[in-house]
């Protein structure tokens, strides 16, 4: 039986643009598949037209005397299963051709997997991916999609949410998804974290996808088990020298932004200093130290602002984003820690925003967990398999004489996820100290803690999701753990992407609001 629609056109192509456009027949999956090209940096393009049909013919002979809506939606009222299924399945046999010339990032089995979550002011959806070692889409271990629980789109109606937006009818969401999973061989898993607004479900699940496709060919990973700045930043920039690069990204290698505020309540000066945004290979490495100090480029933090508690915040923040700051402030603490720790995180913010610029050659996004274990101690955070991965891992490390990640093995008190978006978008969404009999976490409140939260990411003009994953022992320790999850997302978010030849990260071509 001959099929009713077919494929022209079909393209993905790494770190390119495509010639050919995106054209499916409805407009909203149009829109959705675009999103690969500006954030897996996949030139994608694919033409649906029906087989033995002349309708394209009509209106003059080109098409060109309907609406542009009619021309964008022209199969929204055909069999859109079948439309969609098509659709995915075709992308998907280009995916599988894209990643077999991948870079294997060392796994010992050829398999390689990868997370993120891409958070939007009303949903946040995680993507997993996973490499199969089979080509066969019959085969149990080829590509499937493995976990789907995007439905409902929306509130409304109540229970129920959206069967439509746009054109595109929600229920063929999976089947594009389905069939793309299984003819490019991934193992994919789409799970809303959650969100009210049905568009934005459905593009938060576009955008993760994107974004866990581009850390699949690169060998990064958002996966906190394998967190390593310095290998994911150099896994974009090659084996340029950090000079050439710069040079190729406009030459701008200081980043920096500069608050004074002073009022009845509060005296603050801020200055902060961003990493120039390319990787430093030497960053961890100890063999060629000159005697120990800091090097160029390593942070330098200064924080004083009469709260100890936040002190440690931004203090903690700011190395895991490798960001120098020095922060000061003489506040009204003979009234109490409101005016201060609101203060001090506008200023804040607003110098990061100041440090950013336009976000133009970013990365912009990233996911990333912060742990903090028992003592105090800072750790780096484990799998869930928590255990027997550390013991496994200790044992091939000692074989394999590499050096030991011991804050690996340490016991985790709290630990809490933060993705963020460089989005020009302030919100912030976060489930933190739900379970929290404390009224303070050391010389701080926990509701300045979460307001301070709010005002750092809304004058940074950013989208924030925090999740609570582990509940900690204390505020202090959940608190803590926020900041370092907060500066590791904010490290990757700021990191330049020099692929991207200083332009947005954005299907729009612009983050202004």
């Amino acid at each position: 039986m001959t099929k009713k629609f077919a494929v022209t056109d079909v393209s993905c192509l790494d770190v390119s643009r495509s010639t050919h456009p995106i054209s499916t027949g409805i407009g909203y999956l149009d829109h959705m598949i675009d999103q690969l090209n500006s954030h897996a940096q996949v030139g994608v393009s694919v033409t649906v037209v029906v087989v033995d049909d002349d309708r394209e013919e009509d209106d003059d002979g080109d098409g060109r005397g309907r609406t542009r809506h009619d021309r964008a939606n022209r199969y929204a009222t055909e069999d859109q299963s079948e439309l969609t299924s098509l659709v995915g399945s075709a992308l998907g046999e280009r995916l599988r051709i894209l990643l077999s010339t991948a870079v294997d990032p060392g796994s010992k089995d050829g398999r390689r997997s990868s997370r993120f979550r891409c958070p939007l002011d009303e949903a946040l959806v995680e993507c997993t991916l996973a490499t199969t070692t089979t080509t066969s889409e019959d085969d149990d271990g080829g590509g499937r999609l493995v976990d789907f629980t995007l439905p409902p789109y929306g509130m409304y109606p109540p229970d129920v949410g959206r069967s439509r937006i746009g054109e595109l009818e929600t229920d063929n969401v999976r089947t594009f998804f389905d069939s793309l999973a299984r003819s490019s061989g991934l193992a994919m898993s789409l799970r809303k974290v959650r969100g009210d607004n049905g568009h934005h479900v459905v593009e938060s699940a576009f955008k993760a996808f994107s974004r866990a496709l581009r850390n699949l060919l690169d060998g990064t990973d958002a996966y906190d088990a394998r967190y390593d700045p310095v290998a994911n930043e150099a896994a974009w920039w090659g084996g340029h020298s950090s000079d050439a690069m710069i040079s190729g990204c406009g030459g701008k290698t200081g980043r920096t932004g500069t608050v004074e505020r002073s009022t009845r309540e509060t005296s603050i000066s801020v200055r902060i200093r961003l990493s120039d945004g390319v990787p430093h290979l030497d960053d961890d490495d100890d063999d060629d130290d000159d005697g120990g100090g800091a090097t160029e480029g390593d942070p330098v933090v200064g924080v004083d602002t009469g709260l100890k508690t936040l002190d440690r915040f931004v203090s903690v923040l700011a190395r895991e984003a490798r960001m120098s700051v020095d922060v000061r402030c003489t506040g009204d603490l003979y009234v109490d820690d409101h005016h201060t720790s609101e203060d001090v995180a506008i200023a804040l913010g607003q110098a990061l925003d100041e440090a950013l610029g336009t976000r133009a050659g970013l990365n912009r996004m990233w996911c990333a967990v912060g742990a903090h274990g028992e003592d105090s101690r800072s750790i780096l955070p484990v799998s869930r398999n928590e255990i027997f991965v550390s013991i496994a891992e200790l044992v091939v490390q000692t074989h394999a004489r590499r050096p030991l990640q011991t804050s690996s093995f340490f016991y985790i008190d709290a630990e809490v996820e933060v993705t963020m978006d460089l989005s020009n978008r302030p919100h912030v969404i976060h489930d933190l100290f739900r379970s929290t009999s404390e009224e303070y976490a050391g010389d701080m409140s926990v509701e300045m803690i979460v307001h301070a939260l709010e005002s750092l990411a809304t004058n940074s003009k950013s989208t924030v999701h925090i999740v609570e994953r582990k509940v900690g022992t204390s505020a202090l320790e959940t608190s803590l753990a926020t900041a370092m999850a907060y500066g590791r997302a904010l490290r990757m978010c700021g990191a330049v992407d020099p692929r991207r030849a200083g332009t947005i990260a954005s299907s729009k071509g612009t983050l202004s609001v």
